[in-house]
């Protein structure tokens, strides 16, 4: 008889199943370091605002900006479709629950107009705001020159699946190695999540990665095509790539974990993972100054055969710098994200975010149900 040679499984982990091991010496919170760089450029908090529409707007990008961290605009989203975007944002906001895909999808088959991406880059540099600006690969070659022209300081090539190798019969795929002759502004590149890709993705030069397929709270990849992998193991896969990449050339890549932080205690333990910083949606979107109102939606959500996102309630909590920077109206650490950063940073004797990358972790499944019997029954 013939033996079988099953598939093996190998087991994965996201944010709720891991802790941190406390150091052997503890530092003043206070004379933490919470500095990300990314490709020369550096910010005073580890923290990127995604791409969404309901996130992202030129005056949050300004206010992003002036707290030191990066907002991310989305090139082909509603700020560059229509001249009043407030109008198209409103209709996705009041649309009803069962309706609100096809609203999303007519909204987003306006065209897009080159003339407006100048005009919303040139709205963030007028005020000394660094800008970042997002695209899909397809779209890299006509979009990113017009925003770089008008002073954009980081360009973001992102797809919910990236690869240096595309296969295709019908159009060649965007090649970094050459994208990266023409752009002289640090080039961020993703989603990926696995060792090999990573190390590829760094080989053709560009300054950062984001890490992460299906993982945010607007996103439903993982539901609709059943790909993905938890946030903790794909962060430890690429952060190992990079740190094989650094050894091997000693040009550092940074790894920015992309989507599915909710809480204070989710960032903290992203960097811990490997991660030199995070890119936040959902609790940005719950900040007073995003366009989205208290609410989000993924930007695969207009896709006109197989949307990939939902629009979600997420309520507003309070104004970005209190989300970031507190003080927390909330015990359940999706306020004050920094400070709680910083008083991690202190636990474990991190005085840097490169230091805290060589904390200790441990598989922690009872980490949100040990004693905690009265906040548990409390949610129900």
């Amino acid at each position: 008889m013939e033996t079988r040679k099953l598939k093996e499984i190998r087991r994965a982990y996201g944010f709720d199943e891991v802790a941190i091991v406390p150091g052997s010496m503890t530092i003043n919170p206070e004379q933490t370091s919470t500095e990300m760089k990314l490709g020369g450029l550096s910010f005073d908090i580890p923290i990127l605002a995604s791409a969404m529409d309901a996130v992202v707007s030129p005056s949050f990008a300004i206010c992003m900006d002036k707290l030191g961290g990066l907002a991310v605009m989305n090139l082909e989203g509603v700020q560059s479709r229509y001249d009043d975007p407030s109008e198209a944002l409103t209709s996705i906001i009041k649309a009803d629950p069962t309706e609100v895909t096809s609203v999303l999808q007519k909204v987003y088959s306006a065209p897009i107009k080159e003339e407006l991406i100048g005009k919303r880059v040139e709205a963030i540099k007028a005020t000394g705001s660094k800008c970042a600006i997002s695209t899909t690969p397809q779209n890299t070659k006509r979009l990113a020159p017009i925003a770089l022209e008008a002073g954009a300081d980081i360009l973001v090539v992102q797809s919910t699946v990236t690869t240096a190798r595309h296969a295709s019969k019908s159009y060649k795929g965007l090649v970094f190695s050459e994208l990266l002759e023409t752009v002289k502004v640090p080039v961020i590149v993703g989603n990926c999540v696995t060792y090999d890709v990573a190390l590829e993705l760094m080989e053709t030069g560009i300054d950062a990665i984001l890490i992460g397929v299906g993982p945010g709270a607007a996103c439903t990849t993982r539901e609709v095509v059943g790909v993905g992998i938890p946030q903790v193991t794909a962060t430890l896969e690429c952060s190992a790539a990079r740190e094989e990449y650094y050894k091997r050339t000693g040009r550092y890549v940074a790894v920015i974990t992309d989507g599915g932080i909710r809480t204070g205690g989710d960032l903290c333990k992203a960097i811990v993972s490997g991660a030199d910083g995070v890119m936040i949606g959902t609790p940005m979107a719950q900040a007073k100054e995003a366009p989205g109102q208290g609410f989000n939606w993924g930007m695969a959500s207009p896709h006109p055969a197989l949307p990939r996102g939902t629009r979600i309630n997420v309520g507003l909590k309070g104004t970005l710098k209190e989300i970031l920077f507190g003080p927390s109206s909330v015990t359940n650490g999706t306020m004050n994200l920094v400070n709680a950063l910083s008083i991690c940073m202190g636990m474990v004797g991190a005085a840097d975010i490169r230091a805290l990358q060589q904390a200790e972790m441990v598989v922690a499944p009872a980490i949100k149900t040990e004693g905690k019997i009265f906040q548990i029954a409390k949610s129900i």
